[in-house]
């Protein structure tokens, strides 16, 4: 009956538990948030590489 006694692998699961615990929080917390986020911070990346592009193309235009 050694095996009853033996509570080494009891840590490591209360750890799995606890991760997966602020794992799911967190993601519901971004699918409460996310038409939130997604009206004040509208994110592009087509945009931002179009601005990106003008910037370089006018620093050249202009000898910067």
């Amino acid at each position: 009956m050694e095996f009853l006694k033996d509570e080494g692998g009891q840590g490591a699961a209360e750890y799995i538990l606890l991760f997966g615990g602020v794992i799911v929080i967190a993601i519901a917390a971004l699918l409460i948030y996310k038409q939130y986020i997604d009206s004040t911070l509208p994110i592009s990346s087509s945009a931002d590489a179009q601005n990106a592009r003008n910037s370089v193309a006018s620093n050249k235009q202009y000898g910067g």
